[in-house]
């Protein structure tokens, strides 16, 4: 048996050019009408696009909502704000 890469490809190459001397005209008419759907795909996100997930049907809750009101903020104790004196002098940090 002759290993050379070329005589092993030989049987792969006479069954193409068979297949494409006595079905050539059929491939071709499908390659033809085929490609603008392939375009339109490949255009359209091909493999790229995400996939669309199953929606679930319905969300059961297992806990009841609470009714519960959070407490009150605590009182300023600080009337003016303006009032604290500056640790770096008289500058101000986003004075423009």
């Amino acid at each position: 048996m002759n290993r050379h890469p070329i005589e092993l490809v030989m049987p792969v190459f006479r069954w193409l050019d068979w297949i494409i001397a006595t079905y050539g005209l059929y491939i071709y008419l499908v390659a033809v009408w085929a490609s603008p759907f392939l375009i339109a795909w490949i255009l359209s996100g091909g493999f790229w696009r995400p996939r669309p997930r199953p929606r679930i049907a319905e969300v059961r809750r297992v806990m009841p909502r609470s009714s519960a009101v959070p407490p009150a903020l605590p009182p300023i104790t600080e009337a003016n704000p303006q009032s604290r004196r500056s640790t770096d002098g008289d500058t101000e940090w986003f004075a423009a």
